[in-house]
């Protein structure tokens, strides 16, 4: 009996003794067993002198304290064999880095607590390792900012305290996932979400907007550990409680659509616009009928406060059919509102039936298209032209094998209600519409624009076509102008000098690839120039030229007429002289050198006199040279 004792003795002083050897020399282990023989396992770590994150925790630790140490870094997968850790709180420590991987393959961890510690910057995007957390306590430290990227990370979060750190202002999105605005219903009504928020100095503006109207709430999923929450800034509110704080330029969205019902033929373009107002400035987008978002919108803010977006579809098919949603958002809140889109007519293929023949013959190969029938009953109300509809898919051949002669019939064109066909149907019927545009031709081309005309031969005149027009080789800038058929006549603007175009004229229903084209350039500036130089050279010329015949038609008279008397030779050459000087530009001047053509001549007394009579502004006008007399001798 007695060594039975001793050796009971023996063995649990040796399971103490290995126990003791896995726990770290600077911590205490604790096992709290259970009666059925399972526990867990509490580590608890606070020595001054410890300066890092023990390594030799025992695995089956679930809960791990590192309280008043000198810790200062959590260095990357610091935790990582203890896989079954639920409860981790580094408290009151001197931690001022965590590594983004610190906390990898604590995938059961539902508590992590880092408050009393120096954390300006904390890695948001290592939650993801934790996916069970649901208390994050980050009070009492250095946090400047919450940013975006981190407001997804805390979706599963019902505890989370920023108390006492330095925030000014939160993400406008993180009040968002939470009811009551994330719009979710609240499966447990016992269930809150706790945040703790005071002690930082808040800048009291739209995008805290939403945490001050929690604070007015009176039962709300969200709790605020301190209502007494007060503004740092702006300087009119500085002091202010949150309850009785007022933001006069938060404004929500407000939406408005240009329609709310539009019904549009197989085919053709659809362009849906909405317009928002609010403070700030909302971002606007659209959403499918199918949920997916829309990429290839126009936007544009006119204003701060305003925004409108426009978007397009394009040959708008059946299964474009359903709700276009438009949705306005921003800090302040957000509005949604939704276009129906209807297409009217159906498209459907039918294939004719096969016909064989009686007799032999050789074997041959036929192949058949057949085209895609129209189905109309569907359309509400006609109008006297029926517009031909473009299909997206073309018709597949069909090759048979036939051993006789036979044909086929061709598809026909399913009437409408009242059993009639329609002028128009069997035109286009018979009749391709890129065929029926003539005479395609560009006319009067500019430095920016020009002038397209155009017949049709068998269209009616109110054919929509489409103008077509891109720099040459520029698939992707192309350019369009919606006209009708009988117009016959367009003006292509916004072009670019001296470069060259090509213009298509397309009508709905046309083959693919067929459709008139032509190419032109538009005029260089510098040609507008010169054509503009030689319009005034060739007015100047048109008035010049009758003058220049006139003054040598007079000189020609005076030299036949030499044989008159004196007193007729001096009227005659004031009279010349007089002419002369009154349709020149430029006065004549004295030659000094006998060898030119033209020579000086004696000035006669009436000249002198005539010469007397000019104005001192004509006298400054004439040239003099160094070698001529002075002409104003009276």
């Amino acid at each position: 009996m007695r060594y039975t004792v001793s050796l009971h003795v023996l063995v649990v002083c040796c399971l103490v003794g290995v126990a003791r050897a896995f726990c770290p020399s600077q911590c205490t282990c604790v096992f709290h067993g259970r009666t059925d023989g399972a526990g867990s396992r509490s580590v608890l770590c606070n020595d001054p002198d410890m300066s890092d994150i023990p390594v030799n925790v025992p695995v089956d630790t679930v809960k791990l304290r590192v309280e008043k140490t000198a810790v200062r870094r959590i260095p990357t997968e610091a935790f990582y064999y203890l896989v079954d850790l639920r409860y981790l709180w580094i408290t009151y420590n001197s931690i001022s880095s965590v590594d983004t991987g610190s906390f990898y393959n604590l995938k059961l961890l539902h508590e992590l607590r880092m408050d009393g510690n120096m954390i300006s910057l904390f890695p948001w995007e290592s939650l993801k390792e934790m996916p069970r957390l649901r208390t994050l306590d980050l009070h009492n430290n250095r946090l400047t900012a919450v940013p975006p990227e981190a407001v997804p990370y805390l979706v599963n979060i019902t505890y989370l305290d920023l108390s006492s750190n330095k925030l000014s202002t939160l993400p406008p999105d993180l009040m968002d996932i939470w009811p009551p605005f994330s719009k979710a219903p609240v499966s447990n009504s016992s269930q809150k979400i706790v945040l703790g928020l005071q002690d930082n100095p808040w800048f009291c503006d739209c995008k805290i907007s939403k945490v001050m109207e929690i604070s007015k709430m009176a039962d709300c999923p969200v709790v605020l550990m301190d209502l007494f929450m007060t503004c740092t800034a702006p300087e009119n509110l500085a002091g202010v409680l949150f309850q009785r704080a007022e933001l006069e330029n938060c404004v929500k969205p407000t939406i408005m659509t240009s329609a709310t019902k539009i019904t549009s033929p197989l085919g053709s373009n659809v362009v849906l616009r909405c317009d928002t107002t609010g403070f700030p400035t909302p971002a606007l987008s659209w959403v499918r009928p199918d949920g997916s978002s829309v990429d290839n919108t126009v936007q544009e803010s006119p204003g701060e406060g305003i925004r409108w977006s426009i978007m397009s579809l394009i040959g708008i098919l059946s299964k474009d059919a359903g709700n276009y949603s438009c949705r306005a958002k921003n800090v302040a809140g957000d509005a949604e509102a939704a276009i129906f889109v209807s297409v009217a007519g159906t498209l459907s293929t039918t294939l004719p039936p096969l016909m064989p023949g009686s007799g032999t013959g050789p074997t041959s190969l036929a192949t058949t298209f057949t085209p895609a029938t129209v189905d109309i009953s569907n359309i509400p109300s006609l109008t006297p032209t029926v517009l031909p509809v473009t299909t997206t898919e073309r018709p597949k051949a069909t090759t048979t094998k036939a051993t006789t002669k036979g044909f086929l019939k061709p598809a026909k064109i399913k009437q409408g209600g009242n059993g009639k066909r329609l002028a128009a149907d069997e035109k286009s019927s018979k009749k391709d519409p890129s065929k029926a545009v003539k005479d395609l031709e560009i006319v009067e081309e500019t430095a920016d624009s020009a002038v397209l005309l155009w017949t049709v031969d068998g269209l009616p005149g109110d054919t929509p076509l489409t103008v077509v027009y891109s720099p040459y080789g520029e698939e992707d800038t192309k350019q369009t102008l919606e006209t009708s058929a009988g117009s016959g006549k367009e003006l292509l603007e916004g072009l670019f000098p001296g470069m060259r175009y090509s213009v298509c004229l397309v009508a709905k229903g046309s083959v693919s690839g067929k459709d008139p084209c032509v190419d032109f350039y538009t005029l260089d500036t510098g040609e507008d120039s010169g054509q503009f130089f030689v319009i005034i050279s060739g007015i100047a010329c048109a008035l010049i030229l009758p003058l220049i015949a006139l003054l040598i038609y007079k000189i020609l008279a005076l030299y036949c007429k030499g044989q008159q008397t004196p007193s007729d030779e001096e009227e005659l050459e004031k009279e010349s002289y007089v002419k002369f000087e009154t349709i020149s530009m430029k006065h004549r001047t004295l030659n000094s050198r006998p060898t030119e053509l033209w020579a000086r001549r004696p000035t006669h007394d009436s000249e002198r006199m005539l010469l007397c009579s000019r104005s001192s502004i004509d006298s400054q006008m004439t040239y003099k040279s160094d070698s001529s007399r002075s002409e104003y001798l009276c």
